[in-house]
């Protein structure tokens, strides 16, 4: 395969966690809850890594008085 790869962000990573988490709470299967819960750990793990992708504030000049 060749071309550009996108690598997932920090935001995207903590957000589809997040996700999991909510579905391992929501589920009344421990065996799910627990795969759930499993990649959700993997994805969080991942995040640290992972590219902060948010906008940067532009740099701002303080005007004189």
């Amino acid at each position: 395969m060749t071309g550009n790869q996108t690598v997932p962000g920090k935001k995207y990573l903590t957000e589809q966690a997040a996700t999991l988490l909510k579905f391992a709470m929501a589920t009344t299967d421990p065996d799910v809850a627990a795969r759930f819960l499993d990649k959700a750990a993997d994805l969080s793990a991942r995040s640290e890594k992972a590219p902060d992708a948010s906008p940067r504030p532009p740099d701002v000049e303080q005007r004189e008085s």
